[in-house]
């Protein structure tokens, strides 16, 4: 496998959207290509480029000899704040000025006597600029969507949705007079969808809404793609796979790919990592102390912001729940301001609760001694929670993350979904059954056979997402230069 010569090696170039939980999965996904012979060039923005040397150390992207760091600019200001870049302003940005840059790179990539040729460009979903330097090219373009595939879906409707008059919203009163309790039945794959569970950015009064009409190009364009990979599982989204795949290019559902990355055996390229913040191992540690299933791990990912108001009701919520907890806070959780818990919740928890900046989450999350996942139901939080076999409390935040938690709750019967109003009482119910209550026990059971089908998935000699991504390098990314 590894002994492929320059010249005859395919060379993937592996672009990510520049924020932590698309750069995790592009980069599994590179490793994994890597390990099946590709040349990998893997392109960050320079700002994001900074972070990961910041948290990870100077030598960390130095890459391997068929594994290589490229940047490209965001077309943003220069910053050296250490936080996730504004999401509406950064798509705007990516998609008006990246493209030049992106050619740019590739011209040199191909120039390059120690780099094989350029021969498939493996781009984030929301970076469709990328189809058209791979048109140039004349070289397969494979868009990577890093949601779910039920989120995907609830996107791939929104051009429906506009057209039946549906959104953009009348005023703003329909966000809270029961009108996105409207049932959708018309979405094949989601019975008994309602509005308020499709992504997000459809809850606007602006025709002309950033978000809706950044949404609407993307999902048009990805129609012009070779091919669609999506990080879930047949067993666990197959309706929903088979209602994208109706109306798309081929799909690939390659995941989870946080088990099939456990194939890649190169000690080397197992140690590049992607956290944009620095990540303290000693929680595991503390972790180690604990009984199993004892503890509340509480992650709202790298994106989620909320008031000051609603992390202390959270706080509270977890303090009078009585239960042990580990909490990631990073320091930009709180909208426009400091991420500060009363002294007095310190005190009292100082024995139970361990609060950490950033921590190894898939390693947290197969701990024994986690019994339960509060999250906002970002896409790779909730497979990694299938896959560790953790029940979840959902608070979603944003984008199809809604979609996410309706189909935890409801579908896969893993997870028990929170107000937005977020109250410390419900923090606290909610915290007791799932750890203690006969619902908390029945979720766990279930997590556990979704645990047991992502393996089965995974598993190296006839799981279905193993063997996808063997077809997607086949039938897709090698196809022109097997003709060839």
């Amino acid at each position: 496998m590894g002994s492929l010569g320059i010249v005859e090696r395919p060379h993937a170039v592996c672009i990510p959207y520049p924020a932590q939980g698309h750069i995790n999965p592009m980069l599994k996904l590179a490793k994994l290509l890597r390990f099946k012979g590709f040349h990998i060039t893997f392109v960050n923005t320079e700002y994001n480029h900074k972070r990961l040397l910041k948290s990870r150390g100077p030598d960390s992207l130095n890459g391997l000899p068929s594994f290589r760091f490229e940047t490209i600019p965001d077309g943003l200001l220069e910053t050296d704040v250490d936080v996730t870049q504004d999401i509406p302003t950064l798509c705007e940005s990516t998609r008006k000025t990246c493209l030049p840059h992106f050619r740019h790179l590739l011209s040199q990539l191909n120039d390059a006597p120690d780099v094989p040729p350029v021969t498939c460009i493996i781009s984030d979903g929301v970076m469709s600029f990328t189809l058209d330097a791979a048109k140039e090219l004349d070289v397969p373009e494979v868009l990577f969507w890093t949601t779910s595939a039920c989120g995907f879906l609830g996107y791939l409707h929104y051009r429906n949705l506009i057209d039946e008059g549906i959104t953009p919203l009348k005023d703003s009163s329909y966000l809270t007079n029961g009108y996105l309790d409207t049932v959708i039945d018309w979405i094949p794959g989601m019975k008994d969808i309602r509005l308020k569970d499709l992504p997000s950015f459809l809850r606007t009064t602006d025709p002309n809404d950033l978000m809706l009409d950044f949404i609407l190009h993307e999902c048009e364009r990805a129609k012009r793609a070779s091919a669609i990979i999506l990080n879930t599982f047949d067993a666990l989204e197959h309706d929903v796979l088979e209602a994208v795949s109706s109306v798309l290019p081929p799909v690939y559902s390659i995941g989870p790919l946080n088990l099939l990355v456990n194939h890649v055996s190169d000690k080397d390229l197992k140690s590049i990592g992607s956290n944009l913040w620095k990540e303290e191992a000693e929680c595991l540690e503390w972790l180690d102390s604990k009984e199993p299933n004892s503890v509340v791990y509480v992650n709202f990912g790298s994106i989620t912001v909320m008031t000051s108001e609603q992390l202390i009701e959270f706080a509270w919520g977890l303090a009078e729940s009585q239960k042990t907890f580990l909490w990631v806070i990073r320091p930009d959780l709180v909208a426009g301001d400091a991420a500060v818990l009363p002294p007095e919740f310190v005190r009292e928890t100082k024995n139970r609760g361990l609060l950490s900046n950033w921590c190894p989450q898939e390693q947290v999350l197969a701990h024994p001694a986690i019994g339960g996942f509060l999250t906002h139901s970002g896409w790779n939080s909730t497979i990694e929670s299938v896959c560790s076999g953790v029940p979840m409390i959902c608070w979603p935040f944003f984008a199809e993350q809604q979609t996410n938690c309706r189909f935890s709750c409801q579908e896969w019967g893993i997870g028990l979904e929170i107000d937005n109003d977020v109250k410390r009482e419900g923090v606290e119910k909610l915290v007791r059954e799932l750890m203690d209550g006969e619902k908390g026990k029945e979720m766990r059971n279930n997590a556990l056979e979704w645990k047991k089908l992502a393996e089965d998935a995974a598993s190296a000699s006839d799981g279905s997402s193993y063997l996808n991504l063997d077809n997607l390098v086949r039938q897709v990314l090698l196809a022109k230069t097997a003709k060839d």
